[in-house]
């Protein structure tokens, strides 16, 4: 597939996991919308967005260790991917006293990459019209 003209290459995440793509479905309910408005929320952290891209780049990775690349304490990074989980957008696993998380979903490396296209190119736009 093509490059989009702002450079950010299509995604096609529903299709990876097994889902029609977005163009085929019927229009959102108000249920569903309800249910994406939850999880913007959820994704709407900084904190939440760097343990999801730390995880993304190196697989399955020690809460401590997610703690040090984010620089914050274990326990407040362990509660931040303990609602991360109660999503079921990463998992958990035990080994001994060390708990490894990894992402879950396979949609979540296509929406933080979307998002952070996105991001990029709304502030080129904005930039170019101060």
């Amino acid at each position: 597939m093509e490059a989009n003209v702002h450079g950010c290459e299509p995604a096609l995440p529903s299709a990876k996991a097994g889902k029609p793509a977005l163009a085929d479905r019927p229009l959102i309910s108000s249920a569903q919308a309800g249910r994406l408005v939850g999880l913007f929320k959820v994704l709407g952290n900084d904190t939440r967005l760097r343990l999801l891209h730390a995880l993304h780049r190196d697989g399955e990775v020690p809460a401590g260790e997610l703690a040090e690349q984010v620089g914050m304490r274990p326990q407040a990074v362990s509660n931040q991917l303990q609602r991360l989980a109660d999503r079921g957008i990463v998992t958990a696993r035990r080994d001994g006293n060390r708990i490894f998380y990894s992402i879950a979903d396979p949609c979540v490396p296509a929406v933080l990459d979307l998002a952070l296209c996105l991001t990029e190119e709304t502030a080129v736009a904005g930039d170019a019209n101060p």
